[in-house]
C-alpha cells in the first residue's frame, strides 16, 4: 500500500510542471483570498508617492504661471505630451525588465512561487469585495451617510447627495469595471506576457488613475498614461466581456451581453470600461449608466445593460460576476493544459 501511494506521488510531482501556469493563478487567487491587500507597506503607497515626485519635477502645469505665459500652442503642448511619456517610461519598464532579464529563469517551482506572489499582488478581488461591503452593508442598515462616505472610496463623481439606487449602482459599476482591472486582467496578462506584463498593466493602470484626468493639469501631461492604459485594456477587455457574457447561458444572455458591449459600450466615456459593464449588467438583468455629477457638472452617459434599475441586492451579485469570471478563466486554462497534456 505505501509502494503504491508512493507511486502516485511520484507520478504527481512529474506532472506538476505541465501544470504550472493552472498552479500559479490558482496560488495568485488563493494568496489574495486569505491574505487579502496589504495593510500597511504596500507597493502602491510607495509608487504612487515616486509618481508624484516626478510629475512635480517634469509637468509643465506645476509652473502653472510661467509655463502659460511663455509656452503657449501646440509646441507647448508637445513637450507636455513628450514629459509625460518619458515620465511613464520611467516608472513603468525598470521593473519589468529587470524582472524579465534577472529574475525570469528559475525552477518551475520557485518560478511558480514568485510569479504567484506578483500576480497576488496586482490582483484585488479581495479589496473589491472589502470595499463593496463597505457600501453594502450602511445600505441594508439605512445608514445614508456611511454608505455616502465609503461610495467616495469608489467613484470620483459627488456622493454627497446620492440616493440609495445611486450608490447602488455607483458601486456596481465599480465592481464590475475593477474587476476587469483589478482581477481578470492581471490574470490575463499573465498568460500572455508573463509576470513581467502583469508589472507593466498594474503600474500602467495606476498611473491612469493618477494622470488619466481631462483637466488644465493632466490634459497633456497624462496623454500618454491614459492612451497606454486603454491599449493594454484593449484585449483583456474584451476577454473580460466573453467572461462576463458566458454567465449569461442559463437565461440565454450570452449573445445579447456580448451584442450590448458592442452597441453600448462603444458609447460609453470609457471604452473598454463600457464593454465590461454593459456584459456584467446585460447577465444580471440590470440597468447601469446615466446621469452623474462629477467635479459640480452632471454627465450624462449611455445605459448599459438591459432590465430594471440595480438595487442595493444586486452589489453582492455583481461581485459574484466578477468571482466566477476569474474561476471560469481559470478553470479554461486547466482544461486547455490538461488536453495538451493528454494529446503531446
Amino acid at each position: 500500500m505505501s509502494e503504491f501511494i508512493a507511486n502516485i506521488y511520484q507520478q504527481a510531482i512529474t506532472l506538476l510542471p505541465d501544470f504550472a501556469t493552472f498552479i500559479t493563478l490558482l496560488l495568485a487567487l488563493l494568496l489574495d483570498k486569505y491574505l487579502g491587500e496589504a495593510k500597511r507597506f504596500h507597493y502602491l503607497v510607495g509608487f504612487g508617492w515616486l509618481a508624484k515626485k516626478l510629475e512635480t519635477k517634469l509637468n509643465p502645469y506645476q509652473k502653472k504661471a510661467q509655463y502659460q505665459e511663455s509656452n503657449t500652442g501646440d509646441k507647448a503642448t508637445l513637450k507636455a505630451k513628450l514629459l509625460g511619456t518619458l515620465a511613464w517610461c520611467l516608472l513603468v519598464l525598470p521593473l519589468p525588465l529587470i524582472y524579465f532579464y534577472q529574475l525570469n529563469h528559475l525552477i518551475w517551482y520557485w518560478q511558480v512561487l514568485l510569479d504567484a506572489s506578483v500576480i497576488y499582488l496586482a490582483i484585488g478581488l479581495n479589496s473589491l469585495h472589502q470595499h463593496a461591503m463597505q457600501v453594502y452593508k450602511p445600505l441594508n442598515a439605512e445608514d445614508l451617510t456611511s454608505a455616502r462616505h465609503f461610495t467616495g472610496y469608489l467613484v470620483s463623481r459627488d456622493t454627497s447627495n446620492l440616493s440609495e439606487q445611486e450608490m447602488s449602482r455607483a458601486t456596481i459599476e465599480s465592481m464590475l469595471e475593477n474587476g476587469h482591472d483589478s482581477v481578470i486582467a492581471s490574470l490575463l496578462y499573465y498568460l500572455i506576457g508573463g509576470a513581467p506584463l502583469v508589472i507593466i498593466h498594474r503600474l500602467a493602470n495606476t498611473l491612469d488613475a493618477m494622470w488619466g484626468y481631462k483637466n488644465s493639469r493632466f490634459n497633456d501631461f497624462g496623454y500618454a498614461s491614459a492612451r497606454l492604459d486603454d491599449l493594454l485594456g484593449f484585449i483583456s477587455g474584451k476577454c473580460c466581456t466573453l467572461l462576463y457574457a458566458i454567465q449569461g447561458v442559463k437565461q440565454g444572455k450570452i449573445i445579447k451581453a456580448i451584442v450590448n458591449a458592442y452597441r453600448q459600450g462603444n458609447q460609453y466615456k470609457s471604452h473598454n470600461g463600457g464593454w465590461v459593464m454593459a456584459a456584467g449588467a446585460t447577465v444580471m438583468s440590470r440597468q447601469l449608466g446615466g446621469s452623474a455629477l462629477y467635479h459640480g457638472q452632471t454627465v450624462n452617459s449611455v445605459v448599459l445593460g438591459c432590465g430594471s434599475c440595480v438595487t442595493t441586492k444586486d452589489i453582492p451579485t455583481s461581485l459574484l460576476v466578477v468571482s466566477r469570471a476569474s474561476l471560469i478563466l481559470v478553470t479554461l486554462v486547466l482544461i486547455i493544459q490538461l488536453v495538451c497534456y493528454l494529446v503531446y
